[in-house]
């Protein structure tokens, strides 16, 4: 090849990279100004299908309050001369610390359940440790 077709080729080849360039910086100013549009738009003018799913979202947090999401178990043994950790307490417990603390105690030859209610976190009658920290771990959780 000639020389002088060479430079030729190899400056016809920069003027495209400048087009390219300056294109490209043009196209993505043009999406920043857009950005910065969208984000300054008025609450006010947001469609009403997106207002209409954001009231849906409100009313499931306010359904999803009173579900028995915070859940903890405690597994022990009740008795020092029994292994295999089968007694056990299990919180289950809604956001505001509303619900109920069950208790098994396993024994040799029976095994009792009880029940507590927990009311903001607490209880009225007395608890045992593992039932506390059932409720601890379930606030945690």
């Amino acid at each position: 090849m000639n020389e002088s077709l060479l430079s030729v080729l190899v400056v016809l080849l920069l003027l495209v990279s400048v087009a390219a360039l300056v294109v490209a910086l043009l196209a993505l100013r043009r999406t920043t100004v857009h950005a910065r549009r969208i984000s300054r738009r008025n609450p006010a003018s947001v469609p009403a299908d997106l207002e209409g799913l954001r009231g849906e979202v409100q009313a499931l947090r306010v359904e999803a309050a009173d579900a028995l999401r915070h859940l903890a178990v405690v597994r022990y043994d009740a008795f020092g001369d029994m292994g295999g950790h089968l007694s056990w307490s299990l919180a289950l417990l809604d956001d505001s610390g509303n619900g109920v603390v069950l208790t098994s105690i396993h024994g040799r030859s029976e095994a009792r359940t009880y029940a507590k209610n927990i009311a903001t976190w607490s209880c009225d009658q007395a608890m045992s440790p593992e039932e506390e920290e059932a409720v601890k771990f379930a606030k945690s959780a």
